[in-house]
């Protein structure tokens, strides 16, 4: 059997790659987001997850092309999620507060806000 050449080009394949699922509700559905490069890495999803660039995460996967590996790293990104949250006090929108206690794999002291009603 013929092997196919790579698409990933030679100089990117050792780094871990993340991509993340994104929900986009019932008309549209899931789907993989588009992303830069450079936003691949854990840090930059980390970032955008809390910046908002993903609305409604739903799995994020990780892969390295070079070792030949992938796997589901939707929890280990949830608890790294909670602690980055945590250590910088940062405002954590509901559907990811969401996605973090259904994912996470450890308890976090996080004072998440909470809905005020009849306030506009």
């Amino acid at each position: 059997m013929r092997s196919s050449p790579s698409i990933v080009p030679a100089d990117r394949l050792d780094r871990d790659i993340y991509l993340v699922l994104e929900d986009f509700g019932a008309r549209a559905g899931c789907a993989w987001r588009e992303t830069d490069e450079a936003d691949t890495v854990l840090d930059g999803v980390l970032q955008n997850l809390l910046s908002g660039q993903y609305a409604y995460p739903v799995r994020i996967v990780s892969f390295n092309p070079f070792e030949g590996w992938s796997w589901d790293a939707t929890s280990e990104v949830a608890d790294a999620l909670a602690q980055r949250a945590t250590d910088t006090d940062a405002e954590v929108s509901s559907a990811l507060q969401e996605f973090i206690a259904a994912n996470a794999t450890r308890r976090f002291d996080m004072q998440l806000a909470l809905p005020l009603r009849g306030l506009a």
